[in-house]
Parts: C-alpha cells; sequence; structure tokens
C-alpha cells in the first residue's frame, strides 16, 4: 500500500510512565507525531526519530481546529507515513476521536485506536479518591463540563444527574463551574454534596482542593484561580482522601529539583527523585563530547605497552577511552600486564561493564587519597593518566613528584552550556526551585554563570568538598554536601533534608 496508517494513542493522564505498553512500540515506529497540549512532551523520547507536531497547548500556543488536526493528519498518511495521533488520557472520553476516525475511513487509510488512562480515574487513584465504593457509590458518571458551542440547547438531563446514585466526574469543567454546578444544584443536588478539584492529576505539581458543591464556582471561576488542567469528583468518596491519599505523603512531593548533570547522565538521578515525588527539572550545566581531535589519544593508544600504569580519573574517561581503543581495532589484551588505578567506586563501575577489574580504588574519591595510594609505588614507573581537557592538576602533579614520569592526555572534554530557557531562569529568579545539584566545580562555575545571584533562592546540594569550595568561592552557602561523594548520598540527602555538615576537608574529588 502507498498510503501510511494512523496509530491514535491514548497518552494518558500526564505521568509518561503511565503510558501504555502499546502506546509506546506504536511512538517508536511512527514517522511523525501529532501531540495535543495534554500529552506530556515527555513522551515523544519514545518517538526520537519522528518528526514532532504540536497541535496546541492552551495559554502557550495556537490551538489547532479540528479540521486543521485531520487535514495535516491525512496529509503525512497519503505520503506513506506512519503517523502516532497522541491524545491525552484515553481517545475514547470526550477525546473527538470519533471525527477523526470517520475522515480516516472515507480516506480509505488503516488506523488502530489504542487505549490511554483517562484522567478521571487517574485523578481518582492519585488523589486516594475510589470513583466507585461498596458502601458509598457503585456507579461513576463522566460528564463534560464544555458541550458543543453550536448546540441550542443541553444535551445533558440534569435532573437525571442530580439523582444519579453514585460519583459524577467532569470534565473540562473550569471555565463553565457555576453553569453546571448551578444546574446540578437547581435539579435537586445537595449543595454542601462533597467535591474534590484535582489539577495536573499524576504529576509532581498535582494540586486537589476539597469544597462543597455550592463552593466550587468561587474556587474555580476566574480560571487563573485554578487553572485547567483540573478534574472535579462529586460525592462522598471525596472524603475518602485523607485516609487513602499517598501522593503527597512521599517525603518530596511538592518541592521541585533541578538536575544539572549533563544528558546522557540525569536519568537515573532524575528517575529516583521522581520516585520520591519531586518534580525534576534537567537542566544541565554542562555537556560531555569527544575531543575535537583524536590525535594525542590515538598516539598512546599505539603504545600503551610502553606504560606501567593507566590511571582512569572518571567514568567519562572510561568510556570515551575504551571505545576509542575499540574504534582502533583493539581488544583488552592491549591492557595486558597494565596496573589500572581509578578514582572511585563508580569509575570502577564503569571499568567493571567493559571486563576490566581496577588494582587501585580510593575509598574517598579524591584526587589527593588517589596519589596518596599511587606514590609509594611509582617512582620511576611510566603513567598515563586519562582525565577530561579541564581539571585539577593535583594528581599529575604529586605523581611526577613521587617521581613517576606521566603523561596525560584528554580524553572527553566538559564543555559549558550557553544558554537556559526563559521560564526556567524565571522559576530560579521567583524561588520557585527548592533544590539545585551540583556535581563538579565546572558545573558550579557554570550554574553561577547561568543563573547568577538567583541561584540564592534555593538550596545547593554538593557532591564534593572541592565542588563546595568552589560555590562558596562563588559567594553561594552550600546547603548540602554528599558523604560518601555520590550521586545516591546527594538523593538521600535531599530526601532528608539534612543540614550542610561542614567537611574538614575542602578538597575537590576528581570525578565530574
Amino acid at each position: 500500500m502507498s498510503q501510511g496508517k494512523v496509530y491514535l494513542i491514548g497518552a494518558g493522564p500526564g505521568d509518561p510512565g503511565l503510558l501504555t505498553l502499546r502506546g509506546a512500540e506504536l511512538l517508536r515506529r511512527c514517522d511523525v507525531v501529532l501531540y495535543d497540549g495534554l500529552s506530556n512532551p515527555d513522551l515523544l523520547a519514545h518517538a526520537a526519530r519522528a518528526e514532532h507536531i504540536s497541535v496546541g497547548k492552551h495559554g502557550q500556543t495556537r490551538i489547532w481546529k479540528q479540521s486543521e488536526i485531520i487535514d495535516e493528519m491525512l496529509a503525512h498518511a497519503r505520503a506513506g507515513r506512519i503517523v502516532a495521533r497522541l491524545k491525552g488520557g484515553d481517545p475514547a472520553v470526550f477525546a473527538r476521536t470519533a471525527e477523526e476516525v470517520d475522515a480516516l475511513r472515507d480516506a480509505r487509510i488503516e488506523f488502530e485506536i489504542v487505549p490511554g488512562i483517562t484522567a478521571a480515574l487517574a485523578a481518582g487513584s492519585f488523589a486516594g479518591i475510589p470513583v466507585t465504593h461498596r458502601g458509598l457509590a457503585s456507579a461513576v458518571a463522566l460528564v463534560t463540563g464544555h458541550e458543543e458551542p453550536e448546540k441550542t440547547q443541553s444535551a445533558l438531563d440534569w435532573d437525571a444527574l442530580a439523582r444519579f446514585p453514585g460519583t459524577l466526574v467532569v470534565y473540562m469543567g473550569v471555565t463553565t463551574a457555576e453553569v453546571w454546578s448551578g444546574s446540578l444544584i437547581a435539579a435537586g443536588k445537595p449543595a454542601d454534596t462533597p467535591v474534590a478539584l484535582v489539577r495536573r492529576c499524576s504529576l509532581p505539581d498535582q494540586q486537589t482542593i476539597h469544597c462543597r458543591l455550592d463552593e466550587v464556582a468561587d474556587r474555580l471561576t476566574p480560571a487563573s484561580k485554578f487553572r485547567p488542567p483540573v478534574i472535579i469528583i462529586i460525592g462522598p468518596v471525596t472524603r475518602l482522601a485523607e485516609s487513602m491519599d499517598w501522593v503527597s505523603r512521599r517525603p518530596l512531593f511538592g518541592q521541585t529539583v533541578m538536575v544539572t548533570r549533563p544528558i546522557g547522565q540525569s536519568e537515573s538521578m532524575a528517575a529516583s527523585l521522581r520516585e520520591w515525588g519531586a518534580e525534576v527539572i534537567v537542566q544541565p550545566a554542562i555537556e560531555i563530547a569527544a575531543p575535537d581531535d583524536w590525535t594525542a589519544t590515538d598516539s598512546v593508544v599505539g603504545q600503551l605497552d610502553g606504560f606501567d600504569y593507566v590511571v582512569f580519573c572518571s567514568h567519562n574517561g572510561v568510556q570515551f577511552f575504551l571505545d576509542r581503543m575499540i574504534q582502533l581495532g583493539l581488544d583488552l589484551r592491549a591492557l595486558a600486564g597494565i596496573r589500572i588505578a581509578v578514582a572511585g567506586a563508580k569509575t570502577a563501575s564503569s571499568l567493571a561493564d567493559y571486563h576490566l577489574i581496577a588494582d587501585i580504588v580510593p575509598t574517598d574519591f579524591r584526587a589527593e587519597s588517589l596519589a596518596t595510594e599511587l606514590a609509594g609505588e611509582v617512582s620511576g614507573k611510566r603513567v598515563l593518566i586519562v582525565r577530561a581537557d579541564r581539571g585539577r592538576d593535583v594528581l599529575p602533579d604529586r605523581l611526577t613528584m613521587a617521581g613517576a614520569v606521566v603523561t596525560e592526555i584528554a580524553a572527553y572534554q566538559n564543555r559549558d552550556i550557553t544558554s537556559v530557557d526563559s521560564k526556567l531562569a524565571a522559576r530560579v529568579d521567583a524561588g520557585e526551585v527548592d533544590w539545585v545539584t551540583v556535581t563538579s566545580s565546572a558545573s558550579a562555575a557554570n550554574l553561577h554563570r547561568m543563573f547568577g545571584e538567583s541561584l540564592h533562592q534555593c538550596k545547593l546540594v554538593s557532591l564534593s568538598p572541592v565542588t563546595s569550595g568552589t560555590l562558596r568561592d562563588l559567594g553561594h552557602v552550600v546547603a548540602a554536601e554528599a558523604n560518601p561523594h555520590t550521586i545516591d548520598s546527594m538523593i538521600d540527602l535531599i530526601v532528608q533534608g539534612h543540614p550542610f555538615r561542614k567537611n574538614s576537608c575542602d578538597d575537590d574529588s576528581v570525578s565530574s
């Protein structure tokens, strides 16, 4: 067939982890993604090779007309492309999917509808409200608070809804709150019926307001008071939220953490912080890249048999150096007979990924400790130090003083990130970012250049004593310092909210 295919995929309520496995599989397969404002942009990572087209987000970009979305979808499919139409929630619930399906059928284009978790059910689970309950509600009704404007009269039977023996869940009801809440009360629904207003359900900044039915309009109008997206749950089941709430009980719920590690190294840390309930912003301070010129490294790789020791100053050095060896047609036999030293446990772990075991691993991950470990045995020996293009010279200087013949190569480079999103800068300046993680002196210096005095609004968590020293030299207060100097320790400090305890040593670690 010359024509493509369209997948109408439910994006779920917001949390990117709630996408179905089928949805993720099809996003990886598609050529183009048309996504709406209720679809979390993080889901686009599943479609890294595809073209991404936003069809609008309330308050930020123009909202496309339904006819425009359909025309765009058909154009790509007719060109033979695989199209993912990513829709917030579930495609079958208040998502206008039927109109898109009709157009696809008329055009004889093959399609598939992939369910997603609809916001009503997610809002209940994430707010600790069971929308059905054996003793309180044996039924649930999903109601739109925003009917088609062209209708001459409402298609909703407010009398029946007021008598409904279960839970009512209202979608898209913020701007029309006065109309639908008033209609329910006028039809006999008690004014004191309990209501839960759940905003941005399943996301780290989820908010819930509990009130009475006759208070809803005041809480939601104007819409700037409690901006969409909001799901409204009406009924006695909302009273169970206090006992069943689990989201707000997570230690970092309501906290925003900026992770500043380079792309490719930040996700595991970000994922752990999200598990604890934090909103995580990934904003690298530096990027890690291959050297512009491999000549020096290639020359050394061809003469490895002339070295007695190889010292890796970071896990980045391990990866770039050993990958370059492999690209040049060498394998681990090129390191036979050479003693290997590393900066710390993480660097040793990276080495183990290549089936190599470090001979020397200091316990506290500092250049000074590594130099001390080596100093007694390197006199007259040839030592290769694999490092970044910038950093401290403590290790080569001390090994040279110990009598070693030292050769240094920069197997990778640290480059400063030169731009920052204006919205993020405004959030930092407004004090809306609670914690900032700082994992190297280079990151500290560049964060200062990126955000300046605004960083005083945040609590800074440092990986090592020297990183702390750099921050202080720049005029910043260090709220917490990892000890041991690991990412897991940094996360523990944030979760526990431990105050900074000054380390007696102000030296730097060699890792970045």
